[in-house]
């Protein structure tokens, strides 16, 4: 088994765990929009027509995208679920943990 199965498999005990911890469904995760994605020909696309600027090009894409669906794409979010679109200003929970001295790169969900 490679280390990013190994990895993959720890995250999926660790999601296990916290959901059994806080009595969460996969309902509850849908309906809290945990799920929500572009459509992945945007982003297959992007990275045929850049593939070594892959994920900044593919983070721009879903983000245009998400404009233009009329719904904010939130870029980053924190293990509370708050998210930010990386429009304006860092919200405050974003700022404080830069503050502290955490990347906005741990934050980043594409």
């Amino acid at each position: 088994m490679s280390e990013s199965d190994s990895a993959k498999l720890a995250a999926v005990a660790w999601i296990h765990e916290q959901m059994d911890r806080h009595a969460l469904t996969l309902d509850d995760l849908v309906a809290a929009g945990c799920f929500d994605k572009v459509p992945a020909p945007a982003v297959e696309s992007s990275r045929k027509a850049a593939p070594e600027a892959g994920a900044d090009v593919a983070s721009a894409k879903v983000a245009k995208a998400a404009k233009a669906n009329g719904a904010p794409r939130p870029l980053y979010r924190n293990a509370l679920g708050q998210s930010w679109d990386g429009e304006g200003e860092y919200p405050d929970w974003l700022q404080r943990a830069v503050n502290a001295g955490q990347s906005i790169e741990f934050f980043r969900v594409e």
